[in-house]
């Protein structure tokens, strides 16, 4: 695992854009496509911006996969991450093969369908933030690190909750689901690659817990210590509470 430190959240986004380009575009010219997983919420607006005006990545050999999505919300509701991806990445790019998690059908054959496309090879490079709670994708502590399903029903812990109603996707905590479809944690981890966005203060304390404590269920997002190929961008905001021996330890060789 690596850890990158920026000045600002949009020089950390657009550090990370490059690198995921550059490893979309290497998967497309060794295999002649590329699979990737999109993350949402507001850390990756950044990211998103920088990764669809990347030069030079033939978005028509790109595959698509979904990491979260909510359970009841209709794609048409603002807080949809299926509208998101539509609006931040698949419109602005012309990706024709995606699999989106449409929240508004049943649980069981939407996780059936896109368990079965992810299945089939896998993944060059997934995005993934970390949430304010630690948790990776919809995966709240304590998380199932030991699932094999690609994909799973998820209960939202408070602190998930609350955090949307912050980013400004909800009015408040009453409206926001309580269940999820949710990319398991082994299912992120089979990535070949992991590329993951951490901006801003309000998740200090979730990156210092997630790359100083052991890692636990407790601290879903820990687990990335454990990929050989996972690159961290943090802002000098989210990163203001790791001792300097941590980001020595993790720094990129």
């Amino acid at each position: 695992m690596i850890l990158r430190v920026f000045d600002e959240k949009k020089e950390a986004g657009e550090a990370a854009a490059e690198q995921a380009a550059r490893l979309i575009r290497d998967a497309i010219r060794e295999r002649g496509s590329a699979r990737i997983v999109a993350a949402t919420g507001a850390s990756q607006f950044d990211f998103l911006d920088a990764l669809t005006t990347a030069p030079n990545i033939d978005w028509k050999n790109v595959e698509l996969f979904h990491l979260d999505e909510y359970i009841g919300l209709p794609m048409t509701h603002p807080a949809s991450f299926c509208k998101y991806l539509h609006e931040r990445l698949i419109n602005k790019t012309g990706i024709r093969r995606y699999h989106l998690l449409n929240g508004a059908e049943n649980p069981a054959e939407v996780i059936r369908r896109a368990s079965n496309a992810i299945s089939s090879a896998p993944i060059d490079v997934a995005f993934a933030g970390i949430g304010e709670n630690g948790h990776l994708a919809f995966n709240d502590p304590p998380a199932d690190f030991n699932t094999l399903a690609p994909y799973i029903i998820v209960h939202l812990d408070e602190p998930c909750r609350q955090q949307q109603v912050g980013e400004g996707w909800f009015a408040d905590i009453a409206q926001v689901p309580t269940q999820a479809i949710s990319m398991s944690v082994r299912q992120i981890l089979k990535s070949r690659a992991i590329v993951s966005v951490v901006p801003d203060a309000r998740k200090a304390q979730a990156v210092k817990a997630c790359f100083e404590e052991p890692v636990s269920s407790m601290f879903p997002a820990s687990i990335l210590r454990m990929h050989e190929n996972a690159m961290i961008y943090l802002d000098k905001q989210s990163a203001s509470t790791l001792d300097p021996a941590t980001l020595a330890a993790h720094a990129a060789s």
